[in-house]
């Protein structure tokens, strides 16, 4: 049985690099054969001259420049001395507006949109994200449909209405937080090193970012390299927000790339845990957490929403609606909408969002170089992000006298819960009597707090 559940995956993969590999050799054939203009490229040859577009005007930030441009942006300093203006979204043209692709590249789409189906329905891998992504990718593909059609088509109402702003995320970070306990990172504040360290992926991305431009046919701005980053985190209603913000034309297939990655979680991490633990790392049995008082969990996301607003508030929309979902949780006096928030309605937008961040699985959208690069970067980056949870946790091992099991670091990412059965799923192959969920939830949520203050880093200091 489990032979044969490796030979899907490899079939399945195999499929997805063939499917990836015909689109990226269209989408490079395009950039060789294009008209020749005389304005000079980033490239390998141009390395140490070239500038990375849309970063002419982004200033050199030396240590002390960069302190006082956080400072800036703090609350503290917004109140003494005056707000800054709201971050507003990105305004852009569409680049992708009156393109037309070919017939068989929707085909091409529709068959993807089918195999996201079914890896989601036959094959457990997250069905509540990827049945409806799949669905969407298949319904505004079929040609003549017109369910993208402005104004009339039923994912373009669905899109504008929640997926191209930060409406859907908002409430999908509302249900997250009413549907979280905060007690296991309380219990053990430590665990917030991991959830941080697996930010490594977020910011390592920049890096790649600034490499995949030396790529000829792909073109990356500050703004975009910014969003793209996002996707390390596992985060996808950050990613869409975020990408909202500072890189609204991106924000198609950065949606994509960061729900499938969250997706596929149970794939992608236990390769890289296995590789970077022993076996007797991974057999380490941790104790049991102390007791968290009911005042605590009402108190921490009070406290973690002013700390926000004092220190960051750019992240203040997500560490908010998180804060806000939890505490109604909390509290206890308000059973009916913490229900709500949790089963009803994050059900409802979970399913909106899903459609409407399929509905941009159009070919124009995906089949190019950039958006194939952004797939590219976004497994790195959650990969480096999954290390660095791992490394972190080893390194913690060096000066703690009780140690903990380094599996836990993978669960520093974003994706909640699945990251923590993850690393209780590896943990239990190597003993089946060491259960790690609970401790592997503390390095969990604290990766959604991480990535949420990444975000807002992002939009501090790129958005205007």
């Amino acid at each position: 049985m489990l032979n044969n559940q490796q030979a899907f995956k490899r079939q399945v993969l195999n499929t997805m690099m063939i499917i990836l590999g015909i689109a990226m050799v269209i989408s490079l054939c395009s950039t060789v054969f294009a008209a020749n203009t005389n304005d000079e490229v980033a490239s390998f040859r141009t390395m140490g001259t070239a500038i990375i577009k849309g970063s002419e005007d982004v200033p050199f930030i030396d240590p002390v420049g960069f302190l006082q441009n956080i400072w800036k942006n703090t609350g503290i300093n917004q109140i003494v001395n005056g707000e800054i203006p709201a971050v507003e979204h990105a305004h852009t043209e569409d680049p992708f507006a009156g393109i037309t692709a070919p017939g068989w590249q929707k085909l091409l789409m529709m068959a993807i949109g089918f195999l996201i189906v079914y890896l989601g329905a036959f094959r457990g891998f997250e069905p509540l994200l990827l049945i409806p992504i799949g669905f969407g990718t298949i319904l505004v593909n079929v040609p003549g449909a017109g369910m993208f059609a402005e104004g009339t088509g039923m994912l373009r109402i669905i899109y504008d209405a929640g997926v191209g702003n930060e409406f859907f995320p908002m409430l999908i970070f509302m249900g997250i937080g009413a549907m979280t306990d905060f007690g296991p990172l309380i219990a053990n504040p430590k665990m917030a090193l991991l959830g941080g360290a697996a930010q490594l992926g977020v910011f390592f991305t920049l890096f790649g970012v600034a490499l995949m431009n030396l790529i000829p046919g792909i073109d990356y701005t500050m703004l975009q390299a910014s969003a793209i980053a996002i996707i390390g985190g596992a985060d996808g209603p950050t990613s869409i927000y975020v990408s909202g913000k500072l890189a609204p034309e991106m924000m198609a297939v950065i949606a994509v790339a960061a729900y499938s990655y969250m997706a596929l979680v149970p794939m992608i991490q236990p390769p890289i845990m296995k590789l970077l633990t022993s076996e007797k790392e991974r057999k380490i049995k941790m104790n049991q957490l102390r007791y968290v008082s009911k005042t605590e969990k009402i108190v921490f996301p009070l406290l973690l929403l002013v700390l926000t607003i004092l220190l960051l508030p750019a992240a203040a929309p997500l560490i908010g609606m998180l804060a806000f979902g939890n505490f109604v949780k909390q509290c206890g006096v308000v059973d009916r909408l913490s229900k709500t928030m949790e089963n009803e309605l994050l059900n409802i937008v979970s399913i909106l969002l899903s459609l409407g961040v399929g509905s941009q699985m159009t070919p124009e959208k995906i089949i190019n170089g950039n958006s194939l690069g952004i797939i590219a970067l976004g497994l790195l980056a959650f990969a480096v992000a999954t290390a660095g949870g791992l490394l972190m946790a080893k390194l913690m091992n060096l000066f703690l006298k009780e140690k903990i099991n380094p599996l836990i670091g993978s669960a520093g990412v974003s994706a909640v819960p699945m990251a923590a059965r993850v690393s209780n799923k590896v943990g239990l192959e190597y003993d089946p009597s060491n259960f790690l969920l609970m401790h592997a939830m503390g390095p969990n949520v604290s990766g959604v707090i991480g990535t949420a203050i990444a975000a807002g880093v992002f939009i501090a200091t790129y958005a205007k």
